[in-house]
């Protein structure tokens, strides 16, 4: 089971320390991102201004999209890497690391911004089909899922950037070092449905709700739920630990195309989602994770000794991200 309290690895970030701008309290948090970067690449942060209910909102009507038959939700399925409903075992996240796993036993619904209006424009979104329909004698009406992800994803619109002020300062550069390349940023919300055993049966050997691998791009900010299935982060120091946890904590962690950044300074967190729990037979949960990158056309340098370690060749941000995510595609 997940415990209740950071640890010296995932270290909790209070915001309210960071806003208050006193410069020795600024300093010493810094520090303390920037050993745990290089430790796990996680962060548990408080402070963060997203109102519980919001989250609990978007799960309950989520739920009650991703609990429907199949046939309900294939008009809204759409392409891997694109936006919409994937179904369950569509990915394996452990290729991304070369391993041959079977698929995730997850369901998932994403969102994104409009091309065309990328800049402020976190109430256009894509996909253009969202599940929303009056209820009939087959199924049950569902909840405006849209109309709530609209408010969510507009909220998270500055925390990121501000996370990464912090993040800027925990590398003793300039405070916009990351955020002068966030002007019209590329950002995913993805909804994780982790069904219940009931639901989809026995795991196989080596089968994860999601399998381990670290992220692809720059930060993600994780809302979750606490579970006997639920988060594990891999340190080199002490191998696979479940995740700490707290209800009014956002986890945090930083991608491959950070880590590549800071010249591997920092380490991508490496983490994965456990199995379905067999003595937990009805337990499934829901996350809220939002990847948040930079402008596409960034090209992304390592920061040179004695800040960096190793010195990687140039990528440009989302060709990069792109390729990531094709090879975790099961029809791949």
């Amino acid at each position: 089971m997940d415990t209740s309290t950071s640890t010296p690895d995932i270290p909790t970030i209070d915001l309210c320390t960071w806003r208050a701008g006193r410069p020795q309290a600024r300093d010493r948090l810094a520090a303390t991102v920037d050993r745990a970067l290089q430790q796990s690449g996680f962060l548990l942060v408080t402070g963060h201004g997203i109102h519980r209910g919001l989250p609990e909102g978007i799960r309950a009507a989520a739920r009650a999209f991703f609990q429907q038959p199949a046939e309900a939700k294939t008009p809204f399925l759409g392409e891997i890497g694109q936006y919409g409903w994937s179904g369950s075992e569509a990915v394996a996240a452990g290729r991304a690391e070369g391993a041959v796993t079977p698929p995730d036993l997850v369901e998932t619904w994403s969102v994104g911004p409009c091309p065309h209006h990328t800049g402020a424009g976190h109430g256009h979104l894509l996909p253009a089909s969202w599940p929303s329909r009056p209820g009939s004698s087959h199924f049950p009406p569902l909840p405006s899922l849209h109309c709530l992800v609209v408010d969510y994803t507009h909220r998270m619109r500055a925390l990121p950037d501000e996370l990464l002020q912090l993040l800027a300062a925990a590398l003793r550069q300039p405070l916009d070092f990351f955020t002068r390349h966030t002007a019209r940023p590329d950002w995913t919300l993805t909804l994780n449905w982790y069904p219940a055993i009931t639901v989809t049966g026995a795991p196989e050997p080596g089968q994860f709700r999601v399998g381990p691998h670290t992220d692809f791009g720059t930060i993600t900010i994780l809302d979750r739920q606490q579970g006997k299935g639920g988060l594990q982060v891999h340190t080199e120091e002490n191998g696979w630990q479940d995740a700490p946890y707290a209800p009014d904590a956002l986890t945090v962690n930083i991608g491959d195309l950070m880590a590549r950044w800071t010249g591997d300074r920092w380490r991508a967190g490496r983490h994965r989602v456990q199995a379905p729990p067999l003595d937990a037979a009805a337990e499934e949960l829901t996350s809220l994770v939002y990847f948040y990158d930079c402008d596409p056309h960034t090209l992304v340098e390592s920061l040179p000794a004695p800040i960096g370690r190793v010195s990687h060749p140039p990528v440009t941000a989302r060709s990069y991200v792109r390729a990531k995510v094709a090879e975790i595609a099961v029809s791949c």
